[in-house]
């Protein structure tokens, strides 16, 4: 989508823009020749949900309720990284400086070519020591930093493709690297740990030549003008080529025809005015082709294969990321990739922002991307203004915000190759007709969420209004993701329900579902003994088949799927037999339920992790009878449920008060409690689907610690739309019931359709 149709002044208060000053603790600032990245930490309050279990000792315990639930205020951690124009540093500052409140903060770290330019006025303005960092080391820091802490960080640039940005997925080990880092000059850097870089060469020959020869020429003396004249200009009208020295190309030498045999060539021979635009992009071809030889030779020197590209020369222009790749790919013969940064204009402040943070150090931490306060990555191809730039009276901004997550998170370690694992089965950014559907999915849907978290909040005055400011906000974000499929990495049915998720949040509604899982988690919990019973009364063969029907028809119980939602808000008698009913009759869609009753009668597994879905009649009446048959057959199990709240999914917290209930009316379940042959963990998660490359650093010590030879993952969200092509180390079941039409059309079959995919790992 051009720029020309781009809404570019989308207007925002400045204390939306520099949120929580009030409870700031930290800066650093990072100023280059036209830009300022400001970086600070804050503590953010913000609403959860928490679920405490009653007393059920007394003589109406089978009347009351499993669990109350209360919303409580929690502190969280969030970093902010803002990047606005040096014109507008004055205004900035004046207004961070009003809105600072008891910050302890005596010293603000600085960096960037400016940090000696701007260092008086910043402080004059904030009152605030200024302690100059070294550039190049804030730059790895921060690059490091968004590496591991941001999936989909790094991408290829690939013109005229549908995508133009392609993703690369987080590998568990970032080094070693080159960084080329291009400004004035550029600087090769090979890291090789966190601590440990050497700048291994450079050239004089950067964006400072592009800028100065280009001014010279043009007489253009903005950088961003002189892209713009680039994106227009034909180099071939300037630059001598092969053919036009030889006729065609060099066989011999393996030479193309339309190869620049000399750039700016033609200046000397052809008698002629050339255009400002022509100039520009020779020129620009010149300097990208002079550097991306550059890279390829110490690249393959030290034998490094991920080279990533920054700085202000770069800065997301894809006029430049074009020059730089087709240079790379020319000079390796596809050997090494020009990879690019979404957040490459903020690694000096975060790098600068890490050497300020000794104590409570964020690299001791996980952190995620907050969706719903970050602008994302923007293109207008063929114009040079790739960030969605918001304006706000006098400057505009660009914003990245990151939240510290509770817990650390690390890879599943029964990933069978943890490199190439790709979490989501499809990518919404390469398939139109896909993207197309969900877009328009998760917008039909948008009302009737904001109506349930009102409903989720009786008491609250401002709910509605809360409600109508998330609907706003996750309507924006959509329309973006429409015309920017790309803003922020790869877009996915994971990534648009995460999204909703960081909104909802964003607007205190952290649990929505909270009342319909405490009134489903009641109903199934009375029917819990009479299920066991009429399984316990089945020969062997038999039980083992309406286990997994049982398993299936739980799943059915999704809140988050239309067809289902319509149907448990219209027939409230709709129950666990009635959802038998609906499943698809076997053969089924994907049906290895053969393969996986021969392998029952082998001997047991030694321990099963179970990724679980959704709360009341799933984890009551689908998964703990199967869990149940496991622990029988001498298998230990690993319970594994989100840590926060998402859709309908049980939460960790309450799968501990369901558990003890069931352990209540079940000797089985309660002396594996005991003996803790099963056990409750979290997974680090708060989202419908699941990425096995961030889960709680807990639950994978204690994977290894068990000799877990079995994963179960179910429910269309962690075994469909994530994770369904995942191979591990050990058996795997994935299983699920697709509950919307759309997707099981396009599968081949048809509502309520059934995927049962035993496999083995691979030899």
């Amino acid at each position: 989508m051009s720029g020309a149709n781009m809404d570019k002044s989308i207007t925002l208060p400045a204390d939306e823009i520099f949120r929580n000053l009030e409870n700031a603790k930290r800066f650093a600032i990072d100023i280059g020749g036209s830009l300022t990245k400001l970086a600070y930490y804050s503590t953010v309050q913000h609403k959860v949900a928490k679920v405490r279990s009653f007393d059920h000792t007394g003589k109406d315990a089978d009347q009351a309720l499993l669990y109350e639930i209360s919303e409580q205020e929690e502190i969280t951690a969030r970093l902010h990284f803002i990047k606005f124009e040096n014109t507008y540093i004055e205004t900035c500052l004046d207004f961070i400086k009003d809105h600072l409140v008891n910050t302890d903060t005596k010293v603000i770290k600085a960096t960037g070519g400016g940090a000696y330019k701007f260092k008086d006025l910043i402080e004059k303005k904030l009152g605030l020591k200024v302690d100059k960092e070294d550039e190049m080391t804030c730059l790895i820091k921060g690059c490091n930093f968004v590496l591991k802490n941001i999936p989909h960080e790094a991408f290829v640039y690939v013109k005229h493709a549908d995508p133009e940005f392609r993703f690369q997925t987080t590998h568990p080990n970032i080094f070693p690297y080159l960084l080329v880092n291009i400004g004035s000059g550029v600087s090769i850097v090979k890291v090789e740990t966190e601590d440990k870089f050497e700048r291994i060469g450079g050239s004089s020959i950067g964006g400072g030549t592009f800028w100065g020869l280009g001014a010279l020429l043009t007489k253009t003396k903005k950088f961003d003008e002189l892209l713009q004249l680039a994106a227009k200009g034909q180099h071939t009208n300037v630059d001598m080529l092969v053919k036009d020295i030889y006729g065609g190309g060099y066989q011999i030498l393996g030479l193309t025809g339309n190869l620049i045999a000399s750039s700016f060539g033609k200046s000397s021979t052809v008698d002629k005015e050339f255009s400002k635009e022509d100039m520009a992009k020779s020129l620009l071809h010149m300097i990208s082709n002079d550097i991306g030889q550059l890279a390829c030779l110490y690249a393959k020197q030290h034998n490094l294969s991920q080279v990533y590209f920054g700085g202000f020369f770069i800065r997301g222009h894809p006029v430049t990321m074009h020059t730089i790749t087709y240079s790379i790919n020319f000079f390796s013969k596809g050997e090494v990739q020009a990879l690019f940064l979404r957040h490459e204009g903020y690694l000096g402040a975060i790098g600068a922002f890490l050497k300020g943070a000794e104590e409570d150090n964020p690299n001791l931490y996980s952190w995620g991307e907050n969706y719903a306060g970050s602008s994302g990555l923007m293109s207008t191809s063929p114009d040079v203004f790739p960030m969605q730039r918001s304006r706000s009276g006098t400057f505009s901004f660009d914003m990245l915000e990151m939240d510290r997550l509770e817990r650390q998170l690390v890879n599943l370690p029964l990933l069978f190759d943890p490199s190439s694992y790709v979490p989501d089965t499809v990518d919404l950014t390469e398939d139109a007709m896909a993207r197309e559907y969900w877009l328009t999915c998760f917008e039909d849907a948008l009302e009737g969420v904001a109506k349930r978290a009102v409903a989720s909040q009786p008491d609250a005055k401002d709910a509605a209004d809360r409600a109508g400011k998330f609907q706003q906000k996750y309507w924006n974000k959509l329309q973006t993701l429409r015309h920017q499929p790309f803003a922020y990495g790869s877009l996915t049915v994971r990534s648009l329900l995460d999204t909703r998720e960081h909104c909802l949040n964003e607007f205190n509604f952290p649990d929505p579902y909270s009342k319909v899982k405490q009134k489903e988690n009641d109903i199934a919990l009375k029917c819990y003994q009479k299920v066991i019973r009429s399984l316990d009364a089945l020969g062997w063969e038999e039980k083992q088949f309406a286990l997994v029907k049982g398993l299936l028809a739980g799943n059915v119980f999704d809140w988050g799927a239309k067809a289902v939602s319509e149907v448990l808000q219209t027939d409230p008698e709709f129950g666990f037999e009635e959802a038998k009913k609906k499943l698809q009759e076997r053969p089924w869609l994907v049906d290895s339920y053969h393969g996986w009753i021969e392998r029952l009668k082998g001997p047991p597994h030694k321990c099963a992790l179970i990724f679980v879905d959704n709360s009341g009649i799933d984890i009551i009446l689908g998964v703990f009878p199967f869990v149940r048959e496991l622990l029988s057959r001498g298998t230990e199990v690993i319970l594994a449920c989100n840590s926060g709240p998402a859709l309908n999914d049980v939460t960790f917290n309450e799968s501990v008060i369901v558990t003890e209930r069931i352990a209540d009316m079940d000797t089985i379940i309660q002396s594996a409690l005991q003996d803790e042959r099963l056990i409750l963990v979290q997974t680090g998660s708060s989202s419908p689907c699941l990425d096995l490359s961030r889960l709680d650093k807990g639950l994978a010590l204690l994977v290894k610690e068990r000799n877990t030879d079995l994963v179960i993952i179910e429910g269309m969200g962690r075994a469909i739309h994530t994770n369904y092509y995942a191979v591990l180390q050990c058996e795997s079941l994935k299983l699920a019931v697709i509950k919307n039409s759309w997707l099981a059309e396009r599968l081949g079959g048809k509502i309520f359709s059934v995927v049962f995919k035993y496999e083995m790992p691979p030899k």
